[in-house]
């Protein structure tokens, strides 16, 4: 064969680049989102990855923010570019190129918290199956026309929700009781409670005068019939009112509508934007089962249908693992309780022979998710467990073994922090679900601080060597025992280094003095008997759902209540959300939909209460909605910065006030952005992406503001100071210096000041929040409930925040944590384990003493883990962990 002209005499050709196909890696080149610093890395595909790292040193930035973003863009290519203008998407990641990518499916943690609702059955999908099953194939009553539609089954649709108490199970109705607590108050003396204060107040009462009737007259005295007008009519006659006022003021009549208080107070709660006014009124609210439903939200042409003999009521109401074993033999016998579908016939038309397959098909996909549900630990909640009362570890796992129904191959699934919320026993079953998804096919890029997660990985990435601006670079790639030669890993020194060996267990505190609640019931927990020690820290623990988060819920309420005796106090001078802000505004459902509807915690009994002068709590809610709220505005400490730039003699010339710096205030801030620095650029065939203000670039203020300087700097610079910059900027600024100096010691000295609250990770918004309250002046005599405080931090994180969780109780204060993490759990002086399982398993204290009188006595499932953090020198004889020696798996956090 001859060859091509000009072929002669050249070298031969080099062999084309293999295609990313048949490349085993993915391979990042030039990543640079966020404070990653040109990162290259290459990761292997079919593998666990776990990316490791402090809080904040952009490990979320590699694994979601250029990984999963560029999956995500990529895919949105794919999309017709009209349908791609409806659809949310994200910009392009910073990063030169990715190869062998994946497609990709998120698991992130969701930061809001979901209404009431949703529940189990929605979150999982179970829901809509069950649903189906009970529309294609229940057995109707006799005479029935045709089947329901599924929606009809929903108690979220207008078409199934119960008129009555539309879809919650739940009535919110007014009594005289309540209305009027104390009867032989008359009118005048604020006998009706439910009545606001202040002016509205007393033009109710003016208005009930001039209508005829006696206030001053003590309100037991007065005829039936008057107390049911003023306390439950509809009618709103308008009469005129000659007001009695103080002298010298003006005595004008005026027309003056009446308002029952019935009507004002369901107005109020459905109506105000005010959480206080919400909070008031719900006091004066009851709650009660629907008399139509029976609690069970549905409509009664609905609960008319059964399978297998049970209403769709009954089933969602039993735990998840009693349904395979109703419904598998059902299906097998065509649905009917009593074998024979009677009235089943007459809906719809249709064979038995098409409803049966139908009732099979679906059956089988119902029992092989719940089966996924129950391998996973979760066994014991039922469909209709409301969302917001489950726990963080709860739900991420519920969303997890939706995705492991899924069956999708080739996949890359990119999780964030999954072993979050979760107690180490339930870590256990999780990992096994992570390797059944890595078997089936699929890549795992897992950001986790738990180190049991991390030694279980294939491969580690390690990012660091600090936060922020002092981290971004991958300081190891490989497999995890490579890990112990990073010298600058933080990681590493916890996986494998002195950090990583069992410390001797610390001398707990002696307690002040002694919490007593008795008769604690709600959720899984029955008539519940508790002492907290106060002056120490103690740690609750238990696995997840075992009812730990219910019992420090109701330890607040019946704090409160006997904090605040007079029940329509609204004072926050001794019962305060962490950052001293009002609580966000609750949803009708989240408040009334529930098991949380306030009331059970007034009929605990509490000992105690005299060593207690103040409740502060710390949740898990984020610190902010909008980018407009930033760390220096939650923190209050933005309010001393624009103090000082008022107080300088040229902003005091040109009479500005500390408004004007504020970017939420339009004298100050540019008016292109309104004050956020960055405009949206609208792209007709790519993603929606933000820009650079064109007119203050960023900087958020009009020219004038910017003419205003501090020390040569404008607000707009101090903004964009790190918290340790700022802390040497303002050091003569007590008032900011407080602030700095707080933020420091919890870790989070490499934020800037101006960071918008939606771009903080849960860990940095937790310490937010705790560096809030520990800004104020100790004043001890403080009880301070947190939940789950270390939840997105690494180990080395962990160790600086409970430094200062061990100073609150140094300082005469006392403080109880909802904790899995071990190693803060062995630091505690004292534990509340319960247990010993979830649900209906769990709710009972199953041990309570100092770490290591738990060890020494193990009963329930906390203390095998507890034992290798306190070191084999503290129990008798040696105690092996659950899952191998101790001395072998060293110590370390497990994160959550």
């Amino acid at each position: 064969m001859s060859e091509p002209p000009g072929a002669a005499g050249r070298p031969p050709a080099e062999p084309a680049p293999a295609p990313e196909a048949a490349d085993p890696f993915v391979r990042v080149r030039g990543a640079r989102e966020h404070n990653l610093r040109r990162v290259d890395l290459d990761i292997p595909r079919n593998t666990l990855a776990v990316f490791t790292g402090v809080s904040g040193s952009g490990k979320s930035s590699l694994a979601f923010g250029t990984l999963y973003a560029e999956a995500q863009r990529r895919y949105f290519e794919s999309v017709a570019p009209y349908a791609r203008r409806l659809i949310h998407q994200i910009g392009a990641p910073k990063v030169d190129g990715i190869t062998g990518l994946p497609p990709a499916v998120a698991l992130q943690q969701r930061r809001g918290t979901p209404g009431s609702r949703s529940t189990v059955g929605t979150v999982t999908t179970l829901s809509n199956l069950l649903r189906m099953l009970y529309s294609r194939a229940g057995d109707y009553p006799p005479g029935t026309a045709e089947r329901l539609d599924s929606d009809a089954f929903s108690a979220n649709t207008a078409v199934g929700a119960c008129p009555e108490c539309h879809g919650l199970g739940r009535v919110h109705r007014v009594t005289e009781a309540s209305l009027v607590p104390d009867p032989s108050l008359s009118i005048r003396d604020h006998a009706i409670a439910a009545w606001p204060g202040a002016w509205q107040g007393k033009n109710f009462r003016d208005v009930v005068q001039a209508l005829g009737y006696d206030i001053d007259r003590p309100w037991r005295e007065l005829p039936q019939a008057d107390r049911d007008f003023i306390l439950f009519s509809d009618e709103q006659p308008v009469v005129t009112v000659h007001p009695v006022r103080e002298a010298g003021r003006i005595q004008r009549p005026y027309q003056g509508t009446f308002s029952s208080a019935r009507r004002y107070v369901l107005r109020a709660f459905s109506e105000s934007k005010s959480a206080a006014t919400r909070r008031r009124v719900l006091r004066h609210l009851e709650s009660a089962t629907c008399p139509v439903c029976e609690g069970r939200r549905l409509r009664p042409e609905a609960l008319a249908v059964t399978f297998a003999g049970h209403g769709i009521a009954d089933l969602t109401r039993r735990p998840l693992a009693d349904l395979p074993g109703i419904l598998a033999p059902a299906a097998r016998t065509g649905g009917a309780g009593d074998g024979s579908g009677a009235g089943s016939g007459d809906a719809g038309g249709g064979g038995r022979e098409g409803t049966d397959e139908a009732a099979a098909a679906l059956v089988e996909d119902l029992v092989a998710r719940i089966e996924v549900l129950v391998g996973l630990g979760l066994g014991y909640l039922s469909m209709d467990r409301t969302a917001p009362t489950l726990s963080p570890g709860e739900l991420q796992r519920l969303r997890l073994a939706t995705q492991l129904r899924a069956g999708l191959f080739g996949v890359v699934y990119v999780l964030d922090e999954p072993s979050a919320g979760l107690h180490p026993a339930d870590t256990e079953p999780l990992l096994d679900v992570l390797d059944r998804l890595r078997a089936e096919g699929n890549s795992l890029f897992v950001v986790e601080h738990d180190l049991d997660v991390v030694r279980r990985a294939g491969w580690v990435v390690d990012v660091g060597p600090g936060a922020g601006r002092y981290g971004g670079q991958v300081l190891y790639s490989g497999p995890v025992p490579g890990l112990r030669q990073a010298a600058e890993s933080a990681t590493g020194k916890y996986l494998f280094g002195e950090d990583s060996r069992p410390r001797p267990p610390r001398t707990p505190r002696e307690p002040a003095g002694w919490l007593r609640l008795r008769g604690v019931t709600r959720h899984n927990l029955r008539d519940l008997a508790v002492d907290l020690p106060l002056g120490v820290v103690t740690a609750v623990t238990g696995v997840s759902g075992s009812g730990k988060s219910t019992l420090v819920d109701e330890v607040a309420r019946a704090v409160a209540a006997g904090l605040h005796p007079d029940p329509d106090s609204d004072s926050g001078a001794v019962t305060e959300a962490a950052d001293g802000m009002e609580a966000e505004e609750p949803d009708e459902a989240a408040e009334f939909g529930d098991e949380r509807t306030p009331g059970p915690a007034a009929a605990i009994d509490v000992e105690g209460l005299d060593a207690v002068d103040r409740l502060v709590r710390v949740d898990q809610k984020p610190i902010g909605r909008t980018p407009r709220s930033n760390l220096a505005t939650y923190t209050g400490l933005f309010d001393a910065v624009r103090t000082a730039f008022a107080a300088t003699p040229e902003a005091r010339a040109r009479r500005y006030t500390p408004g004007r710096f504020s970017f939420n205030v339009a004298a100050g801030r540019c008016p292109t952005c309104q004050g956020e620095g960055f405009v949206a650029v609208e792209l007709l065939f790519l993603p929606g992406t933000y820009a650079p203000c064109p007119t203050c670039h960023g900087a958020r203020y009009n020219p004038e503001t910017l003419q205003i300087t501090y020390r040569d700097r404008t607000i707009a610079d101090v903004l964009a100071m790190s918290v340790d910059e700022a802390a040497g900027f303002f050091a003569d600024l007590p008032a900011a210096a407080r602030s700095l100096t707080t933020l420091q010691d919890v870790g989070l000295g490499y934020l800037s000041l101006g960071q918008p609250a939606t771009e903080l990770s849960g860990g940095e918004a937790q310490r937010i929040k705790l560096a809030a309250e520990l800004q104020r002046a100790r004043r001890g005599r403080t009880l301070y409930l947190l939940d789950e405080p270390t939840t997105g931090l690494h180990p080395a994180d962990v160790t600086l925040l409970m430094s200062q969780v061990q100073g609150l109780a140094d300082a005469g204060n006392s403080v109880v944590l909802v904790e899995h993490d071990m190693s803060v759990v062995a630091a505690a002086d004292w534990v509340l384990d319960l247990g010993p399982g979830a649900g209906d398993a769990g709710g009972r204290v199953v041990a309570a003493g100092p770490p290591l009188t738990l060890v020494r006595d193990p009963v329930g499932r906390t203390a095998p883990y507890l034992a290798r953090h306190l070191g084999d020198a503290a129990l008798p004889g040696g105690t092996r962990h659950p899952t191998g020696d101790s001395a072998d798996l060293g110590g370390g956090s497990g994160g959550g």
